[in-house]
């Protein structure tokens, strides 16, 4: 039997950089995407059966470039997780079209070039599509005006999908992490003049478990969203927090 096959986005740092390997390790051969050339093949090395792409994905033409490169490498898609994103920090006075239109191309309509062009290929696989979003896409946060709307889009793009592809044997869920403990958590800090122990504290601080979510948390939900033991979760939106949206 052939091994299934995972395509990644935001693979070179943060949580698709523990997906990866995660994936990997459930038996999947992983296409692994990522903007940063040296990163995205690192990931790949310490994963096992993982294959690096490299580019932008916020256009339609390098979705389906990416679709087709997966395919192509594999033969077949089982699993797309749409993991990449962009933090753009501000309210709606201080937000810049670019900032806007860089923000929605790359956390929400990529998800949707992406989950179009894989969903041939899942509905033959009777695969999985589990989309990347936040705890800010199910409540709103200051000063990330972009940042909510591309996730909350994202949340309700999945259960959109999820209801329309069900009958097919596709499923669509949507995870809704906190703050975790990556990059973007310290450039977040950094923008608010705190280095990156005062941030991690903070987000602590903020957080009813007193914890802040790790990566490899993230990556084992997605493990066992994509597993025959979750095939009755569909339209989901889950959020790993530590309890903020309770």
């Amino acid at each position: 039997m052939k091994r299934k096959v995972a395509l990644v986005t935001g693979a070179s740092s943060g949580i698709g950089r523990a997906i990866v390997p995660r994936l990997g390790e459930a038996g999947y051969d992983v296409m692994a995407a990522g903007r940063d050339t040296a990163r995205t093949r690192e990931v790949c090395e310490r994963s096992a059966n993982a294959e690096p792409w490299v580019g932008d994905i916020s256009s339609a033409e390098a979705c389906a470039e990416l679709i087709a490169a997966c395919v192509a490498k594999f033969g077949r898609l089982d699993l797309l997780v749409n993991n990449a994103g962009i933090y753009r920090p501000a309210n709606a006075e201080g937000t810049s079209d670019d900032d806007w239109q860089q923000t929605i191309a790359t956390n929400l309509s990529a998800a949707f070039w992406l989950s179009r062009g894989a969903m041939p290929h899942l509905r033959d696989a009777r695969g999985v599509i589990i989309n990347i979003a936040s705890d800010w896409g199910l409540a709103g946060g200051k000063d990330a005006v972009a940042y909510c709307a591309s996730k909350g889009g994202l949340v309700l793009m999945s259960k959109a999908m999820a209801l329309d592809h069900a009958h097919e044997g596709v499923r669509v869920n949507a995870i809704c992490p906190g703050d975790v403990d990556t990059p973007m958590l310290y450039e977040e800090g950094v923008a608010r003049g705190l280095d990156a122990d005062q941030a991690l504290r903070e987000a602590a601080k903020a957080s009813p478990t007193g914890k802040v979510t790790r990566p490899e948390e993230v990556a084992a939900l997605v493990a066992f969203l994509a597993s025959d033991a979750a095939r009755q979760i569909t339209g989901a939106a889950i959020p790993i927090d530590g309890g903020n949206t309770a």
